[in-house]
């Protein structure tokens, strides 16, 4: 597990699946990035920004001290036997209303430059 994720303990794990086109264009711009964490504002989402790491991604409220909302992590990727097929995770719930938000940020995130924040 991510350094990220260690001592957060989630409301609700749910097994889920990144459509592969989100998931792809995610990873493109992650090894893009010269260093790892990466830590971007959400477009469309204010106050939240997400922390990725390789094994990875976290979203949090910046404005509550990183309060954790959010997170997908043990990707399968290499099980998958083609870039078109979704990529099974596991994503944690640390809100109560984080599902209704789960959908919007990983496509406003695929579908957006990213605006980094420096902190």
């Amino acid at each position: 597990m991510s350094e990220i994720l260690e001592g957060l303990t989630p409301l609700r794990v749910r097994p889920k699946r990144i459509d592969a086109e989100c998931y792809n264009r995610i990873r493109v711009r992650l090894m893009r990035s010269r260093r790892l964490p990466v830590r971007v504002n959400v477009p469309d989402h204010p106050g939240l920004e997400m922390i990725f790491t390789d094994d990875a991604w976290l979203g949090v409220d910046a404005a509550r001290h990183d309060l954790p909302i959010i997170s997908w992590s043990e990707f399968e990727a290499k099980a998958r036997t083609g870039l078109h097929e979704p990529v099974r995770c596991r994503m944690g719930l640390y809100h109560t209303h984080a599902g209704l938000i789960m959908g919007s940020v990983l496509e406003a995130l695929a579908d957006n430059e990213w605006e980094y924040s420096y902190r």
